[in-house]
């Protein structure tokens, strides 16, 4: 059963992807997807594992719902799409040949733990940037423009112009970005095991949207897609299947202040509580 929430320019459905991908969202009306999925790596979704019987049968599930997100883009549409670094190659493979694959990039993050011992723990995860046609696609370069630290720091000068200049100061980043994972300190840390942050999407949302377009997340978590693009003024859709997530969504989106009775506020903090609360949670882990 499916359950919508609406909003102004923004919907939230309770609902699984396949379902609403295939009965409620028109085909050729969504501007930009963000397709952050499960990883098939055993995560703990609130009580839903994140396991399928093989790897096959993920993949399988996988361009199931691919098949769709392609439908759904206008023909000047983009797609990013996130995945198991162990995965992607098949969705590369399977992607090219449905779409126009522009940029293969890598999320760059530090690690405070030890990753791995025996072998080299990953610090990234991988990301598709795929558009329907490599001709006409929004790409709003100069509202993401970062620092070019040869530029800006070393005061380099670019000998090959007729005039040397000074290397620019401000460049489009290149496909490895470096943004920090969200920590549980942070302002934006929601109880969510695989969270990803405003800063990944606001660069991706400023990149290949435009104020009004519809940005669908298939699998929005914690609803920083959504959460993103309202604050972007741009319209949202967003798809979850686990209901403590959906109010997540409702609070981010500042759709409702109560659910079911329940006051949608956000978990505290183990260090914004009471000290003997505090005290108690160290000595009763």
């Amino acid at each position: 059963m499916t359950q919508v929430f609406k909003q102004d320019n923004h919907k939230i459905f309770w609902s699984d992807t396949l379902q609403v991908l295939s009965d409620d969202i028109p085909d050729n009306s969504i501007d930009l997807i963000f397709a952050d999925p499960p990883y098939n790596i055993g995560k703990d979704f609130n009580g839903r594992k994140d396991k399928w019987a093989s790897n096959d049968e993920y993949l399988n599930w996988c361009y199931d719902w691919l098949d769709l997100c392609i439908k759904k883009l206008k023909p000047t549409g983009s797609l990013y799409l996130m995945a198991a670094t162990q995965n992607m190659p098949y969705f590369d493979i399977y992607l090219s040949k449905k779409l126009y694959i522009l940029s293969r990039i890598v999320w760059f993050y530090d690690s405070s733990g030890v990753q791995a011992r025996r072998y080299f723990g990953s610090l990234y995860e991988p990301i598709l940037f795929c558009v329907k046609d490599k001709k006409q696609y929004t790409f709003n370069g100069d509202d993401i423009l970062i620092e070019a630290k040869t530029g800006a720091e070393r005061k380099l000068i670019d000998y090959r112009k007729p005039t040397p200049t000074l290397y620019n100061t401000k460049k489009v980043p290149g496909n490895v970005w470096e943004i920090p994972r969200v920590r549980y300190r942070m302002d934006e840390y929601e109880n969510h095991p695989t969270q990803k942050p405003v800063a990944l999407l606001e660069r991706i949302i400023l990149a290949s949207s435009d104020p009004g377009d519809i940005v669908l997340d298939p699998f929005s978590g914690t609803f920083t897609t959504s959460f993103v693009a309202k604050k972007w003024g741009r319209q949202s859709i967003g798809i979850e299947i686990v209901e403590e997530y959906v109010k997540i969504g409702l609070r981010r989106l500042q759709f409702l202040t109560h659910y079911q009775g329940e006051e949608l506020k956000r978990e505290p903090r183990t260090y914004e509580k009471p000290a003997e609360i505090q005290q108690r949670l160290f000595e009763h882990p």
